[in-house]
């Protein structure tokens, strides 16, 4: 356990981050998911499902849960099913 305060605080935030890039990450999943299911379905609503699955994308990358590259592929991906 730590005894610094700064290290104490440290702890507290590193916490908070990972309770927050979890739920980022979970929602991600969750998006991508319906999208997928919707193209393999071919639903009428593909295009929304996917533009929103790309938007939730674009959020993480800019909140820091993301690297950008990663996000890119994760589009790529999709876009790639979406098309075929």
């Amino acid at each position: 356990m730590a005894n610094i305060k700064s290290a104490k605080d440290r702890i507290k935030t590193a916490k908070r981050d990972l309770l927050k890039n979890v739920s980022v990450k979970t929602k991600i999943k969750t998006y991508l998911k319906n999208a997928e299911s919707a193209i393999s379905g071919k639903s009428a609503d593909v295009k929304a499902l996917v533009s929103k699955a790309v938007k939730v994308i674009d959020t993480a990358v800019s909140q820091g849960v993301l690297h950008k590259n990663t996000a890119s592929r994760k589009k790529s991906r999709l876009m790639k099913k979406a098309k075929k």
